[in-house]
């Protein structure tokens, strides 16, 4: 609550409040163009500045499944100024109206005074009682079956998996995923259950090795944090970017990350050169922001299938990148976070009637056919089940049609299969000799990994 002090002007009891008297005294502009250019329509941003509302206007315009080819970012003297050329998935301009409307109303409801942004870690965090649902999170290593496996596990415990989302990089993997009781359709409270919950999938998580125990809270609440957002951090806090052990990507699909300071204006900047796709930039600026760096101007393009991003930083504490070492966490940083979303695999699409335990029963057919799940998109529909899985062998190896036909047969024709399966090898005959021996010694992967539910 603010108060006037002898005549001096208003006092403010938080920054937040004084935040929000800012935002409403300078309500965001927003102005969609559709006549300016032939290929795109753009949004014009022009808003109060603050730390994280770049990422709040490209978290808005991704989660309208809207693709952003080109854009013009500055924010120097308190003032935010944006350009974005955009386009559908199809690369057409937006002239649905209601889609045009939700842009201008999003955007404006997630920079207003009523919407404050919190960049928040959540670091501490279990099993979080929404009114509709609990999340759980899993991260630690990966390995062939492990999505099966949780699926199963949470299946017998009579919980639905209502969404979810799987990233796997280097070794690593990470999950969110939303849970309902089987019965009543809402969240899970009653805290002997949640406590079984727990302990069910940390004896499963863990994999024997005690030293990698789970860690996990109870809270109650419905704030919650941007999926994309929070898998990306939890990546981040594992420090999935240090791994050197594992098999880079060749060379020329690998990101090309540089970073150089500009002296004379004090900005380390923060060039990138990869190939485009969906999603990248919310990715790359996802990334800046979580590690504390406020972006004041920014040049973005794409095309013909190649992204240039250029980024001009500073550190919340208003310094450029000084030392070496700060240099290269930021650049491993930017190019794990490029590489957590590239689909390895083929893709599968399953569009279905949703019922209890459809995960596991999906997840159980790919493991019985030697599949491994690398990413995954799991969400409800009212009644349907829209899931996304780019799967691949189990050890690393590309799918071949044979294996595309067994699991089709399994689950039914709406499973839907996007990209081109390779075509089945011819029988080898291998002696006796050879198979046992192959058999007596062939690798066990060790595994072990967190649990993190909220």
């Amino acid at each position: 609550m603010s108060s006037m002090d002898e005549g001096y002007g208003p006092t403010w009891d938080s920054d937040d409040e004084y935040d929000n008297f800012i935002r409403k005294m300078n309500p965001p502009r927003i102005v969609i163009d559709n006549e300016s250019s032939a290929e795109a329509t753009i949004v014009r941003v022009d808003s109060a500045n603050e730390y994280g509302i770049l990422l709040e206007v490209i978290q808005v315009m991704i989660d309208l499944d809207l693709v952003i080819g080109k854009a013009y970012i500055t924010s120097d003297g308190g003032w935010f100024m944006d350009v974005f050329n955009v386009t559908d998935k199809e690369g057409k301009k937006i002239k649905d109206e209601e889609t045009l409307a939700q842009i201008e109303d999003y955007i404006r409801k997630s920079l207003g005074a009523d919407s404050r942004y919190i960049p928040s870690r959540r670091r501490s965090v279990g099993v979080a009682a929404a009114a509709d649902h609990n999340v759980i999170e899993l991260m630690g290593t990966d390995r062939p079956g492990l999505l099966s496996e949780v699926s199963a596990v949470l299946a017998s415990l009579k919980c639905n998996v209502v969404s979810a989302e799987i990233w796997t990089h280097k070794t690593r993997a990470a999950a969110v995923m939303r849970v309902t009781d089987e019965d009543t359709g809402l969240a899970v409270t009653d805290a002997e259950r949640l406590e079984r919950i727990r302990e069910r999938l940390s004896y499963l998580l863990r994999g024997g090795d005690l030293s990698r125990g789970a860690a996990m809270a109870v809270s109650s609440g419905t704030a919650t944090t941007h999926t994309d957002r929070r898998l990306h951090q939890m990546m981040l806090d594992d420090g999935d970017y240090e791994q050197l052990q594992w098999q880079a990507p060749e060379q020329s699909q690998r990101p090309n990350v540089t970073v150089r300071n500009w002296n004379d204006k004090d900005y380390s900047v923060v060039t990138i050169r990869c190939k485009d796709r969906s999603k990248l930039l919310f990715d790359t600026v996802c990334t800046l922001t979580d590690l504390q760096y406020v972006v004041f101007h920014a040049n973005i393009d794409a095309k013909d299938n190649q992204a240039y991003q250029e980024f001009y930083v500073r550190h919340v504490n208003g310094s450029p990148m000084n030392t070496e070492t700060e240099r290269l966490r930021v650049i491993q940083c930017l190019e794990a976070a490029i590489e957590r979303r590239v689909s390895e695999g083929v893709k599968l699409e399953l569009c279905t009637t949703d019922k209890v335990g459809l995960l596991s029963e999906v997840t159980r057919i790919f493991r019985e056919n030697s599949l491994t799940v690398t990413r995954a998109e799991v969400t409800t529909r009212g009644r349907m089940a829209v899931n996304t899985f780019y799967v691949r062998g189990s050890a690393g190896e590309a799918v071949d049609q044979k294996t595309i036909d067994s699991i089709r047969q399994a689950i039914g024709q709406n499973l839907q299969v996007k990209g081109q399966p390779e075509p089945p090898e011819p029988q080898k005959k291998e002696s006796p000799t050879w198979f046992l021996f192959a058999n007596l010694f062939r690798p066990r992967s060790l595994y072990s990994l967190g649990l993190f539910m909220r």
